[in-house]
């Protein structure tokens, strides 16, 4: 009996071993921006929580190669390489043009797509068919791109600038744009699926999409090149190309091959965004794949909200005291604090603490952190004037009289001004809550995805701004609302006018 034990804890032990001898497989961090659209990345409309997207495939397919396990980071297209500089992720994959400027901050590897710019206008525009014709027009391109240099140099077009595409399609649809000037990829898939619109024109120019590295990762950067040599050789990148229907001549001579697959996922998503969908149609939709994602997405909004605020509370309160009582080197520190937060965007405060900081200090900090940090630094400088506002507005006798009974003027403020200061205050804090609420949505620049975000990225799978729009605002006055009568509840029964009835 013994010697089959000590069998069967050698074939335990040997399996153990065996087990911890397996290393995990690596991972590959890329990030993109999924409300970037179709066709680079963009959640699947039966299934949210997956991505779909040519460049999506990419990564698979290069993950495969190197023998790694994607994992995709969502990051805003226009802070993707101040986060690849900060280490969020290992690579930048989504349409990231290779120009000068980016190759001084960042490595590209080499291309793995070449497109041009296309003119877009309205099916009933007959004078727009080419770029010289857009003189005195007003022209949609995304920020930051060649698009927008190549209109900049025409010197007589009025540019006006897209954080996305959809938005810039839509209102090229409903009049507000004469022509929209983007990356022939996001024309075909945003331009040519849409009935009142239509592509004019020759190709505008060159751009080669190239995925993006830090300056030190050379040795990722050679396992890339070589990768995607494997699979431009083997026909695998023209496989995917096909599929969404991107190859075009240009990338045929630029790879030196042919095309000849069906284009199955362009069809699929042309069907899709050319089938209008009823309300009665929606509505099952809305519940059964979009509100699930939104309330998740909620969550992070009310814990983010409800942390910042409290940490923001105790911050201005001190804030408060210290601008009030401290002696004079702290009393004016406090100062330049309150009034520098107030005079800075909260925008700009954000994108400070999560992309520059490291870059001074070393210190990274993850999305949820520096939101928190983001919106209870700024918060506080409000608080603190309504703490301020609270304390001055108590009579000055109430405090000669604590005094006067002996309190030390620390117990005066503690068990006295405090007390009385923090009733007469509640109502303007409840209404900051429920703009910290609202401002929450900011911290989408940092790779945070909360409700508003959320509802971006669920409308650009359909173009559905209306429906997902009431749905979301919905939302937000269930969140605030029960605060609103918890603060209202609270002035009550703090209140100083506790008559009984019938006195």
């Amino acid at each position: 009996m013994a010697k089959y034990s000590f069998l069967f804890l050698a074939v335990i032990g040997f399996g153990a071993a065996s087990f911890a001898q397996t290393p995990a497989p690596k991972v590959l961090r890329w990030g993109a921006d999924s409300e970037g659209g179709a066709p680079y990345i963009f959640p699947d409309a039966q299934d949210p929580s997956r991505m779909l997207g040519f460049e999506v495939d990419l990564v698979a397919a290069l993950a495969a190669e190197l023998k790694r396990e994607p994992v995709f980071v969502q990051n805003q297209w226009d802070g993707l390489v101040p986060g690849l500089r900060i280490d969020n992720y290992d690579i930048i994959v989504n349409g990231l043009e290779i120009t000068p400027e980016r190759e001084q901050e960042i490595n590209f590897s080499i291309p793995y797509y070449v497109t041009f710019e296309q003119l877009t206008v309205r099916q009933e525009t007959g004078d727009l068919n080419k770029l010289q014709d857009c003189a005195g027009k007003v022209v949609g391109t995304l920020k930051a791109s060649l698009a927008e240099r190549i209109l900049e140099e025409q010197g007589n077009i009025q540019i006006r600038s897209y954080d996305g595409q959809i938005t810039a399609y839509e209102d090229l649809a409903l009049g507000r744009l004469d022509a929209v000037l983007m990356d022939h990829p996001i024309a075909l898939y945003y331009g040519a699926t849409n009935p009142k619109l239509k592509l004019v024109g020759d190709p505008i120019g060159e751009m080669k999409y190239g995925i993006g590295l830090r300056k030190a990762d050379t040795a990722l950067l050679q396992e890339i090149n070589q990768a995607l040599h494997q699979l431009s050789a083997s026909g695998a990148l023209r496989k995917i190309y096909e599929r969404w229907n991107l190859w075009t001549p240009r990338l045929e001579e630029f790879f030196q091959q042919t095309a000849g697959a069906p284009p199955a996922a362009w069809q699929d998503f042309a069907r899709q965004k050319k089938s209008a969908k009823t309300w009665r149609e929606k509505l099952p939709q809305y519940f059964q794949l979009y509100l699930p994602r939104l309330a998740w997405a909620a969550v992070t909004t009310i814990w983010l909200s409800i942390v910042s605020m409290i940490l923001a509370i105790l911050f201005g309160l001190i804030l408060a005291l210290t601008r009030l009582y401290a002696v004079a080197p702290f009393s004016t520190l406090a100062t330049v604090y309150i009034e520098a937060i107030r005079g800075t965007p909260l925008l700009v405060q954000l994108l400070f603490i999560y992309y520059a900081v490291p870059q001074v200090t070393g210190i990274k900090l993850i999305p949820e952190i520096a939101a928190v940090a983001g919106l209870a630094l700024n918060y506080a400088a409000y608080e603190a004037e309504n703490y301020r506002a609270g304390i001055l507005s108590i009579p000055r006798s109430q405090m000669e009289a604590a005094l006067a009974l002996g309190m030390t003027r620390w117990q005066s403020l503690q068990h006295v001004i405090i007390p009385q200061a923090l009733r007469l205050v509640i109502p303007p804090v409840t209404n900051d809550f429920i703009s910290l609420i609202k401002d929450s949505s900011i911290v989408s620049v940092i790779a945070m995805v909360e409700l508003t975000r959320e509802y971006q990225r669920l409308a650009g799978i359909e173009f559905d701004y209306l429906g997902l729009g009431l749905l979301v605002a919905v939302m937000y006055f269930l969140i605030g609302f029960p605060f609103v009568r918890l603060a209202g509840w609270a002035e009550k029964h703090f209140s100083f006018d506790k008559r009984t009835p019938g006195k």
